[in-house]
């Protein structure tokens, strides 16, 4: 029964989005302590949705960022298996690589044991080949679980929001009731 009265139950997920509880029996929530006014539960009913926005909008930009970042690590983990694979030839392999938007180069890499990868925040490091695969692989990985993670706390967020904006609509509404009501019993 106390689920009913209490409008935030503080029990977050993994991201830390906290649970909101459907409001069943109004009138009982109303009578919490804590709930004085219809104005001061809506009030604090509203900073929680603007905090739900902030975190909703947080995670739709990291959830781009991976979406972009997902299709750089394939493209890299595709050249580097190229590489094993010519690595034992003695030709050297002609390709050409982006300097800046639309910008290519030509360049000639002969057969190599090593590759560079460029970590981010001005960092890049030399690898062999199987340990770039490797670091690649985890990478990739990552990135998609924490996608996976993301979207699943999206769609919680939009359910919490969800039941929030019900709610919201619920305490209103049991207002213009009783300020109704309130009226019509005055002389």
């Amino acid at each position: 029964m106390a689920s009913e009265i209490t409008e935030l139950t503080v029990s977050p997920n993994l991201a830390g989005v906290p649970h909101v509880d459907f409001v069943e029996d109004v009138d009982q929530f109303m009578k919490s302590p804590d709930n004085d006014s219809a104005e001061t539960v809506l009030k604090r009913q509203e900073e929680l949705h603007n905090k739900f926005k902030f975190m909703e909008y947080n995670l739709n930009m990291k959830k781009s960022r991976l979406k972009n970042q997902i299709p750089d690590i394939k493209s890299s983990l595709d050249i580097v298996k190229h590489l094993m694979v010519k690595k034992d030839n003695t030709e050297p392999m002609s390709t050409r690589f982006l300097l800046s938007d639309n910008v290519y180069a030509k360049a000639t890499i002969p057969p190599t044991e090593k590759v560079c990868l460029w970590l981010g925040a001005n960092v890049m490091l030399e690898y062999d080949i199987n340990e770039a695969d490797d670091v690649l692989m985890k990478n990739l990985d990552a990135a998609k679980k924490s996608l996976g993670q993301v979207e699943d706390d999206l769609l919680y967020i939009r359910d919490q929001m969800t039941t929030l904006e019900v709610n919201m609509a619920r305490v209103y509404n049991w207002d213009v009731k009783r300020r109704q009501s309130e009226k019509t019993s005055k002389p």
